[in-house]
């Protein structure tokens, strides 16, 4: 239901839905899920969490409990991604996977501040920060491991924010690829407010992706790039979804980042806290002018359209 209505109101069907495996809840391949999209005409896009708890997005609880960067490489989960693979591969058509979702960003257990941060002397090249190179070693682990069990329908995504958090050298985005052997697409996460309350004026898509995406094209040039994440709410006292997403729209579909191919609008609302004006709204079925907007510059721009739009549902979204 939410993928025909998102459907009808921007003009368009979904190239891909992306949607959340959370392993505190289940390590299994999320075949109903799949299968329903799969069923709508679209790709599975599926966001591999291995994190052990949901509290696992509060820095205290991150710094108490490890990630598990370490027991990923250690192969201590080995068993539960065969059996992931070798579920995949009989799904039996493609499917869209990452893991480590905005590695460089703090609020994930496996950015590198929760695992070694910049230090070189606690694992592998002493010339490379620890953190950084354990997920590396992690990400390469799993696809070997994906791949040896025949799951060659994967499309592996290396997905990082536009923003590194912290801005340490050490956390650089590029200090995180895990290579051009295991990574299919590079994604990029680049929001305008994402509360209504947010203190700070948003940036614009262009100034965001303006700093991101020559990097990106140094680090992976081969590579196409995904916006896999972007969106605006409404209720911010600075900013109206329908401006900014017109802006970030006519850039994106006027090709100002060439080897951009595809884009995900985070299309959830959630709470923040006992007050409602203070609720996060991002959906195009919320805000009749942000979906005018879509329908317009969509139905404007669709033959120059290089992949369809592509629809975001999670459950977890209030954990990012």
């Amino acid at each position: 239901g939410e993928i025909q209505a998102y459907e009808k109101i921007v003009g368009q069907k979904v190239a891909w839905v992306y949607f959340s495996n959370n392993w505190y809840r289940s390590r299994a391949f999320p075949r109903q899920t799949a299968t329903l999209i799969r069923e709508t005409g679209a790709v599975p896009f599926v966001r591999l969490m291995l994190r052990p708890s949901p509290e696992q997005a509060n820095p205290a609880a991150m710094k108490k409990n490890p990630s598990t960067l370490q027991a990923i490489v250690d192969g201590r989960f080995d068993d539960d991604l065969k059996a992931w693979g070798r579920a995949a591969r009989d799904f039996g058509s493609p499917l869209i996977v990452e893991f480590g979702t905005e590695v460089n960003g703090q609020w994930f257990c496996w950015n590198g501040r929760w695992n070694g941060a910049g230090r070189t002397d606690g694992y592998g090249d002493p010339r490379k920060p620890d953190g950084p190179e354990r997920f590396v070693a992690a990400f390469r682990h799993m696809v070997k491991i994906m791949r040896h069990e025949g799951a060659d329908n994967i499309s592996w995504v290396f997905h990082v924010n536009a923003d590194d958090d912290p801005s340490a050298k050490w956390n650089r985005f590029e200090n995180y690829y895990p290579g051009d052997d295991v990574v299919d697409w590079v994604g990029v996460s680049a929001y305008g407010a994402q509360t209504p309350k947010d203190k700070y004026e948003p940036q614009s898509l262009r100034d965001m992706l303006d700093a991101a995406y020559p990097r990106i094209l140094a680090m992976a040039p081969q590579k196409p790039v995904m916006l896999l994440e972007f969106g605006c709410t409404r209720g911010h006292p600075k900013v109206r979804p329908e401006a900014w997403a017109g802006a970030a729209l006519d850039d994106l579909l006027g090709a100002r980042w060439p080897k951009l191919r595809g884009f995900s609008w985070w299309n959830e609302r959630w709470q923040n806290d006992d007050d409602p004006a203070h609720d996060t709204t991002m959906r195009v079925q919320d805000i009749p002018a942000l979906a005018e907007v879509f329908r317009s510059r969509l139905s404007t721009f669709g033959s120059r359209l290089q992949t369809r739009p592509s629809l975001i549902t999670d459950e977890a979204r209030g954990f990012n």
